[in-house]
């Protein structure tokens, strides 16, 4: 596995953008930040996004005392892109994905961190490789199931009218799509360069990938109800793209896991309120 580092400032911090080479050959893209001594995080995205939806995190106090780090899921932001639906749907390239993060990057028993459909690569990772090397794990608004009617279940009808767009080779149909997906994503809307920054990233995701990630269909309740370590459940009590109720489901199946419902906050609280999201995270990380 080879890895390539640089350097880059942003806001003030010096960053560390690495290359690693994940399942299959995929490249993905890595950026690095905070205490290189620190208890790793590993913050991963959700559908249609990239690393830089946790600005708010790796720019944090956090980087006082943890290893930040965040990637780029293949297919997204500026990791490598495979056309073939054969790169996206099998779960074991995804774990091969997770594990070569942390493997790459000699990362320490880190807690990962899924938003959204994030949370499907960290269950990927645990299938197939198991949880004895991490720290802990922190499922943000997420998903645990797709392609059956229950999975559909917990994702709210706006959501789910916009779906078609999603894979429209149209570029105004897709761009609609995705600008009305982003708006979902919030509790309070971000400042328009801010939003303008994450529907280009949106954007970027070419449209056939986005539809091989909806087409993925498996349940993973007995992933989950395998898992031992500490688990973390944040949930934006307003989310407008996945259910609350769904955390329901999820404790049902890791009934050890701490659940923290963040009032006021949509779909993506590590952004509607990153300094109450930050504090949270921060105490559990703590206690691993």
């Amino acid at each position: 596995m080879a890895t390539q580092f640089a350097t880059m400032a942003s806001t003030g911090r010096t960053e560390t953008v690495t290359t690693v080479t994940g399942g299959g050959g995929v490249r993905l893209h890595v950026v690095e930040a905070g205490n290189p001594r620190g208890r790793p995080i590993v913050f991963i995205h959700g559908f249609s996004q990239s690393w830089l939806a946790w600005s708010r995190q790796m720019t944090s106090d956090l980087g006082s005392d943890y290893r930040l780090v965040a990637m780029d899921l293949r297919g997204h932001g500026l990791s490598e892109k495979p056309a073939e639906v054969e790169a996206y749907s099998d779960s074991k390239l995804w774990a091969d994905d997770v594990d070569a993060v942390i493997r790459g990057l000699n990362l320490d028993r880190p807690a990962l961190c899924g938003w959204s459909y994030g949370s499907l690569a960290i269950l990927d990772y645990v299938r197939h490789y198991g949880e004895a090397s991490l720290g802990g794990i922190v499922v943000v608004d997420g998903l645990t199931r797709l392609g059956s009617n229950e999975a559909m279940a917990v994702i709210s009808p706006e959501v789910r009218s916009l779906v078609p767009g999603f894979f429209a080779s149209d570029a105004q149909d897709s761009v609609g799509s995705l600008e009305s997906l982003v708006r979902l994503c919030f509790a309070r809307e971000p400042a328009a360069d801010e939003l303008y920054m994450m529907l280009g990233y949106n954007v970027s995701v070419p449209p056939g990938v986005r539809q091989a990630l909806f087409s993925r269909a498996f349940d993973n309740d007995d992933v989950m109800a395998s898992i031992r370590k500490p688990v973390l459940i944040l949930h934006g009590a307003e989310d407008a793209v996945v259910d609350p109720g769904v955390v329901e489901q999820h404790k049902a199946a890791m009934p050890h896991a701490q659940v923290q419902l963040m009032q006021h906050d949509g779909h993506a609280p590590f952004w509607d309120d990153a300094p109450a999201f930050n504090q949270r995270l921060r105490a559990f990380c703590q206690s691993l």
